[in-house]
């Protein structure tokens, strides 16, 4: 699982800079940096609820049956905001399910675990898998949001630069070099650079 996250955390950052940076600075201006940067802040704080579950961590108490709301409308949020900027014109969605597939093994796992009913999980994880498209749908279907394109995008940028760096740098136990994790974090990013 880990080398997976390595290589989800490396493809999502190589969609960021290699798609989404160029699309927001095609008019270069210092309040995109502000809104990549209230991005970064914004995913610190879900992460303060969400105990870092967007990069492959679940740190929660399963002898505990109540509901983890939190986590679940953490998770919503971010998952929201991630698709907005997908386009036809880019490579974002692929990056978003690559990103996606280990968290929602990792939530599965912990649901399982955890001793939650099957109906749970699995409406957990329906509504977690809706929240891109509802944002996507959103951003594609209302003119507002056009309007805002360029600041949205930047906030999303700043989300996935905190999540795929905190997943690189989380991927590397002791910080010690592992020969299969650095040939995943290649491969994800030669191969988002060749989509």
């Amino acid at each position: 699982m880990e080398v997976f996250l390595a290589f989800s955390g490396a493809f999502l950052l190589s969609i960021t800079v290699f798609e989404l940076l160029p699309h927001v600075f095609e008019t270069p201006s210092k309040r995109i940096g502000v809104f990549i940067m209230i991005g970064i802040l914004l995913q610190i704080f879900l992460e303060f609820f969400s105990k870092g579950a967007e990069h492959g961590h679940v740190h929660l108490h399963t002898e505990s049956k109540k509901f983890p709301w939190l986590l679940f409308i953490s998770l919503c949020i971010h998952a929201f905001m991630e698709g907005f900027p997908i386009s036809e014109e880019n490579n974002l969605l692929i990056g978003v399910i690559v990103h996606k597939v280990p968290v929602a093994i990792i939530l599965s796992f912990f649901f399982i675990t955890a001793g939650y009913k099957r109906i749970i999980t699995l409406a957990f994880l329906f509504f977690f898998a809706l929240m891109t498209p509802i944002g996507n749908y959103i951003s594609n279907h209302y003119s507002f949001v056009h309007h805002y394109e360029t600041e949205i995008t930047s906030v999303v940028i700043g989300i996935f630069l905190h999540v795929s760096t905190t997943i690189l740098f989380e991927s590397s136990k002791n910080h010690k070099f592992n020969l299969t994790k650095m040939s995943a974090v290649i491969i994800g990013i030669i191969i988002a650079f060749l989509l």
